[in-house]
């Protein structure tokens, strides 16, 4: 496999940069193998499901985790937290700009003049930094009344209600990035797909922004893989397995469902790596996104349903269809011929 093989043309204008009202009003590709692709609405994701099938939902909650601070100098700073590193959530990975001129103990301030963060040492890996943070409410506290949701470098709109880069059961906090399958259900669908006998269960993966960090290996096979921090409750895996079909929502869960299944933990740390000749143990169809070229994430997608990812960018790029985390969305069916 070349680095080639996962590189497309993506207009800049196919990326969209607000989120469609109502959530469910989106679009859907729905993948049928060799056949056409149908296209419909998020709305009518039941037309496709059955009785039995279980959709498995990410609901991890995006935190206000970029902070646009001040150093004792008067000059600017701005810190983004990737990952809790302890369960008060004082202690964080983060990226800083400027990251060069920073140095461990310095402490960034408010607007207010409070001190927010102290910067610590570099991680293993170079790219990253560990801080603190400081102040007598909780960390979230802090983040709630410092922060600002962080949304991906290629959405340059201001988001005027910060709730829409949030899923509807967004339940703890921890993520950098939301999981954006997830974005376009609604109460009102998912309480009709329960009425006709899809169940819904849960798992958390925290996603990290090291997500979407584009692949740079020539085979993108040799790619460095992120780690993730994940939790699948063992009675999700028995209902997976109970399930007619398993649709996962989003890469992200996915992700997590795979990673219980190949290793036989229900929580820790991941670093599976999906990409071709992977065997699939758990998830029968993905509702998804169109991603990024040269990311993991199309590996993932390259693997689920084979070359044939490239004959259904290329239909939506035609079609106009919403790309990235405010765009339309796919059901892919990795048994479909």
């Amino acid at each position: 496999m070349r680095l080639a093989d996962l590189d497309y043309g993506l207009p800049e204008e196919r990326i969209a940069q607000t989120p469609i009202e109502p959530r469910d009003a989106a679009r859907l590709l729905v993948d049928r193998g060799s056949a056409a692709p149908l296209h419909r609405h998020v709305r009518e994701l039941g037309e496709f499901l059955a009785p039995g099938d279980l959709l498995v939902v990410n609901d991890t909650r995006v935190l206000p985790a970029r902070l646009r601070l001040r150093r004792a100098t008067g000059g600017s700073a701005e810190v983004l937290l990737l990952e809790p590193q302890d369960p008060e959530h004082r202690r964080w990975e983060a990226m800083l700009r400027p990251a060069r001129k920073l140095r461990p103990g310095e402490q960034l301030f408010a607007i207010d003049g409070n001190p927010v963060i102290e910067v610590g040492d570099r991680t293993e890996s170079g790219d990253t930094v560990y801080v603190e943070v400081l102040g007598d409410p909780s960390p979230l506290e802090v983040l709630t009344r410092v922060g600002e949701i962080p949304l991906p470098p290629y959405i340059t709109t201001p988001l005027g209600d910060p709730d829409r880069y949030q899923t509807v059961y967004a339940a703890e906090p921890g993520s950098a990035a939301a999981p954006t399958a997830g974005l376009h259900l609604t109460p009102s669908l998912l309480s009709g797909l329960e009425a006709m006998g899809v169940g819904l269960a849960r798992v958390e993966l925290v996603v990290g922004l090291d997500t979407f960090k584009p692949v740079s290996s020539e085979d993108p096979t040799q790619h460095a893989i992120h780690s993730e921090r994940y939790r699948v409750d063992p009675e999700t895996l028995e209902r997976c397995r109970e399930a007619r079909r398993v649709i996962a929502v989003g890469t992200t869960s996915v992700r997590a469902l795979e990673s219980a299944a190949t290793s036989g933990q229900c929580e820790g740390r991941t670093r599976l790596f999906i990409h071709r000749q992977y065997d699939w143990k758990v998830v029968d169809l993905m509702f998804t996104n169109f991603h990024l070229p040269r990311t993991t994430l199309l590996l993932m997608i390259d693997a689920f349903v084979g070359h044939r990812w490239r004959d259904l960018y290329a239909t939506a790029i035609r079609e106009h269809y919403r790309f990235l985390s405010f765009g339309d969305a796919m059901l892919l069916d990795r048994r479909a011929r």
